[in-house]
């Protein structure tokens, strides 16, 4: 039976990915060696890094801009850590937007360094929300905000014009939708949600912003030196940025990002359009902050979750049930999730009003 596999990620990856990543596993490139136990420094493998690197920028938008991609490992919670040490002043301020797990745990990184301020937060609502009328203190070194709210499905989908260095952590929404990606100085994404398997970050920085806090920074910590050296600073996790590779190259066939935003509008309408018909089922986040990437949702009476729950799992889907922090239901559909299977969780939704 096919699988529909709802996972908030690691996730779903397209197909193709899957096929030609496991053949080089087994022989890279007929090389007679697997992409496992390659040197990083091959001209094989330098060939995947700088092609991944600039398909990245590519894809964003961003080619002769100024800006830098870097594959890096530590995951995006390492870059709450590396962004404030790069960009926050010795007794500096920086402007955080608190609108999920994810944002809280950036912010608590972020009072190692300086002033951290707060501008808005949901949290009182359990995050059901994105904060909006705020103000950003002008003399903040740098703004930070969540694109994407995993857990609690929201995602903003407007960002503030600011004179000051933007950061977004884009790690559940990278290249799922048309932004204008220059409004951002650093965008940081964990792969294994649209990119790849877990084990290595996106990291797109504006380069002339780095530099100019004066602080001391330690090499593996430093934008800069990873940027110097290609992203070749230390071994980089080879195999997924080769898997990452691959996906931005299905994405760049697709059509880019332009083709898979009218796939992912799509897919998030026919479950939204559904999570509001039928009388047994509510959406956790306000309307307005809906996220198309991850879509949660709750019974309105408990007692049918398990008939709920057996119609799904025989249907073949994975993956669904919600975080703890929201309870219910939780549709990750990202990229690689095709459209079929949105209409089957559908089905089952409505099968679940029938028999009831």
């Amino acid at each position: 039976m096919k699988k529909h596999n709802y996972s908030a990620g690691p996730c779903i990856l397209p197909q193709e990915v899957f096929e030609k990543s496991a053949q080089a596993i087994l022989n890279f490139n007929d090389s007679g060696l697997s992409i496992l136990e390659i040197s990083h420094r091959s001209k094989d493998f330098v060939a995947v890094m700088d092609e991944a690197r600039a398909l990245a920028i590519e894809l964003l938008g961003l080619e002769g801009k100024g800006y830098q991609a870097l594959f890096l490992a530590g995951g995006a919670s390492l870059e709450f850590l590396m962004a404030p040490y790069n960009l926050m002043r010795e007794g500096g301020k920086a402007a955080y937007l608190d609108t999920g797990t994810w944002a809280s745990a950036a912010i608590k990184e972020a009072k190692f360094f300086g002033d951290t301020v707060i501008v808005a937060s949901s949290k009182e609502s359990n995050y059901n929300h994105i904060p909006k009328g705020y103000e950003v203190p002008s003399d903040a070194d740098y703004f930070h905000c969540t694109s994407n709210n995993t857990i609690f499905g929201t995602q903003m989908k407007e960002f503030p014009a600011l004179d000051m260095p933007i950061v977004c952590d884009m790690s559940s929404d990278i290249f799922s939708r048309v932004l204008d990606f220059s409004k951002f100085d650093i965008i940081y994404a964990g792969a294994q949600k649209n990119m790849g398997p877990a084990g290595t970050t996106l990291v797109v920085i504006k380069e002339e912003i780095l530099g100019k806090n004066g602080r001391v920074i330690p090499s593996m910590l430093d934008y800069a030196k990873h940027i110097k050296a290609e992203s070749m600073y230390n071994t980089p996790p080879v195999f997924p940025v080769y898997a990452s590779l691959l996906t931005l190259q299905w994405l760049k066939n697709l059509g880019g990002i332009a083709a898979i935003e009218k796939i992912n509008n799509a897919k998030a309408e026919l479950l939204y359009t559904e999570i509001d018909r039928n009388p047994l089922f509510k959406g956790a986040s306000v309307m307005e902050d809906r996220s198309n990437m991850n879509a949660t949702f709750l019974l309105n009476d408990e007692a049918h979750a398990p008939i709920f729950d057996a119609l799904w799992k025989a249907a073949g889907i994975s993956g669904l049930p919600g975080h703890r922090s929201v309870g219910g239901y939780r549709a990750s559909m990202y990229n690689a999730l095709p459209l079929e299977s949105v209409q089957v969780l559908v089905d089952v939704m409505q099968a679940l009003e029938k028999a009831i």
